[in-house]
């Protein structure tokens, strides 16, 4: 730990974090960044094609196909069909688990938290039943069912769960998904060597699993969530690197999936289980919030104030969250766990534990999640990490950051919370609306990355934008750690708003940004603009709202994007997407689009470019609205 690597650290719009970073005697991604600065041009226009042993095949305009004879536009839309699909397994495998972790509750006669939510549900889907626990079977068993349909046989709750002008435009286009694990599965098929040469075929099925995940993967998978896990409750709490309190034993936990947590951490605020932290030296055990199930866990932090400490950041501040050495155990499930971590914990002495095998790190122990066996589990769990506290504690440095992050960030915000805020019913904001105290909406949503501009900067930048301009950002995802730890959450920053926007923040005691969670909550999302349109008596393409995944990151982030364009809404991209070699995924994505959903992609790096095209497009819908 004598060598520094700070002279060569990205930017971030945490700039005291940028400036912790910069100091550490260990390698981050912040560091990597440099030294993979020189990118493939045939991978970034997404022209290279290694499906097969001729290859690979780069598409220049010498060689305009490969040895196959596949174009520039069959291998980009093959590529991005790929990701698409990949994406959306990712999706798929959360909701599967948390209703699989729903039913077993249900079966079990477990606790249900969110009743509101299980009603919701349950008149939604059809279904009649008094008893709790078998109405929540019931909920689970239709979700499952749904999603193990084959791919020749259309997804039941899709007409129940969507917005009907959204369904007939999908019915009209083609575009109803089947059986949502069997879509991934026709999605890698049909993108395999010398199969499908129609990128426009590849393209609609990219919208189609962006429907599959939207509507399984992000809304079902947040309800599902609220039934066991509870209903969010708007509040204020911590957020930073000052959530990690050196007089306890510390769990820092990643991936997205919470449900499968939810018995370790009611276990780990049981007397029995709190006086062996004792005895090894600390008050207690508490959970550090990192990516995006920390995210969720926040929003749900009011039913959990005993053991959770708060949320410290996204993705790319993990590395920093574990170097300063308060960090006792990584307890992972899912992705955005970067590999990164591992020699930082090996380093520092910090146990890692995966409970999903898809994460399993190279250098962790796995223990599965096993619903069954979770009891016997959990005590293996907590032994280990205690017995990691007693050997690193004391041996291993701290280097905390006490004064990172804000106190007093709002958090808790859901579809229900924020209309429980506004009397229970969104008339008071469609009428903010109408009467341009907030000209319109934005979703900023997503990932982190540290190639657009640095870390969290274009997004940090854009939001800054946006509210100077009257427009009310709502977020989910990594990009909510970011915007939250550069203090855009508080009150206080209704001083970045505009006027009209700024008048309105300070009557409501709200900040002009609202956190809505992980990158799973893109759903609740949905929903707000679902309801909108429907109390207005439009289409989704007809509101005043705009997206932006202004720093995407991954395969998960395309499927999003995906379910965006199906639902008919502009979507912003800081970065473009690898699809720039072919003109004819160019052409679909940006224009043509705009006529089969109603949606387009817009790319534009520069934040104040990017506000300006967003609040123009803001303008137009709401001309088009006679507001």
């Amino acid at each position: 730990m004598n060598q520094c690597y700070g002279c060569n650290t990205c930017k971030s719009a945490d700039k005291p974090l940028e400036d912790y970073i910069a100091k550490l005697p260990m390698e981050t991604s912040h560091h990597r960044v440099e030294g993979q600065s020189t990118k493939c041009g045939f991978g970034l226009q997404g022209v290279c094609c290694r499906l097969c042993a001729n290859g690979p095949c780069r598409i220049t305009p010498k060689a305009p196909r490969g040895i196959c004879g596949a174009n520039a536009d069959t291998i980009v839309t093959r590529n991005l069909l790929r990701a698409v699909a990949s994406g959306s397994g990712c999706y798929i495998h959360v909701v599967e688990n948390t209703a699989l972790n729903v039913k077993n509750v249900a079966k079990t006669k477990g606790e249900i938290k969110g009743l509101e939510t299980l009603d919701r549900l349950a008149s939604i889907l059809g279904i009649e039943e008094a008893d709790v626990h078998k109405k929540a079977e019931a909920v689970a068993d239709a979700v499952l069912k749904d999603l193990y349909l084959p791919e020749y046989e259309k997804m039941q709750l899709t007409e129940k769960m969507s917005y009907k002008p959204r369904y007939d435009k999908w019915k009209e286009l083609g575009i109803l998904p089947g059986g949502a694990k069997s879509e991934v599965f026709h999605g890698v098929v049909k993108c395999s060597t010398n199969l499908n040469s129609d990128p426009v075929n590849m393209l609609l099925d990219c919208l189609k699993l962006g429907i599959s995940t939207g509507i399984y993967g992000l809304v079902l998978t947040n309800l599902l969530n609220d039934v066991v896990l509870g209903e969010p409750e708007i509040r204020f709490a911590p957020v930073g690197l000052r959530v990690i309190d050196p007089d306890y034993i510390n769990i820092m936990i990643t991936g997205h999936q919470h449900s499968m947590f939810t018995f370790l951490q009611n276990r780990l605020t049981d007397e029995d289980v709190i006086e062996k932290a004792r005895k090894a030296g600390a008050k207690g055990f508490k959970l550090v919030g990192c990516t995006c199930v920390g995210q969720d866990l926040q929003l749900r932090g009011a039913h959990y104030t005993e053991i959770f400490d708060g949320h410290a950041g996204n993705n790319y501040t993990s590395e920093a969250i574990l170097a300063t050495g308060g960090i006792d155990a990584v307890i992972s499930e899912f992705n955005c766990t970067l590999p990164g971590i591992e020699p930082i914990c090996d380093e520092l002495q910090i146990k890692q534990i995966c409970i999903d095998n898809v994460a399993k790190k190279a250098n962790a122990e796995l223990k599965e999640f096993d619903f069954e066996n979770r009891p016997a589990v959990t005590e293996e769990m907590i032994d280990e990490v205690i017995e990691s506290y007693s050997a690193r504690r004391g041996s291993v440095p701290m280097n905390l950051m006490e004064d990172h992050g804000y106190e007093n960030t709002l958090t808790g915000v859901s579809e229900v919370s924020l209309k429980k805020f506004l009397g229970g019913n969104w008339k008071p904001l469609i009428d903010l609306i109408v009467s341009g105290d907030i000209k319109g909406v934005a979703g900023v949503v997503g990932c982190s990355n540290l190639t657009a501009g640095g870390h969290d900067v274009l997004t940090v930048d854009l939001v800054k934008e946006l509210i100077s301009r009257d427009i009310i950002v709502l977020t989910a995802g990594c990009s909510s750690g970011g915007i939250e730890n550069c203090g855009l959450m508080t009150p206080e920053a209704s001083k970045y708003a505009g006027p009209k926007l700024r008048a309105v923040c300070e009557s409501l005691g709200i900040p002009p940004v609202l956190n809505f969670g992980p990158c799973l909550a893109i759903g609740r999302l949905e929903i707000v603009a679902t309801e909108l349109a429907e109390e207005l008596g439009v289409d989704l393409p007809q509101l005043p709202l705009v997206l932006s995944a202004a720093q995407w990151l991954e395969e998960q982030a395309l499927a999003d994007g995906c379910y965006g364009l199906a639902l008919g809404l502009p979507l912003h991209l800081g970065l473009p997407p690898f699809v720039t070699g072919s003109p004819v995924a160019v052409q679909v994505l940006t224009e043509d689009m705009k006529n089969l959903t109603g949606g387009q992609v817009i790319i534009n790096g520069d934040a104040k470019e990017s506000a300006d095209i967003l609040e123009q497009i803001v303008m137009e819908k709401r001309q088009g609205l006679n507001i």
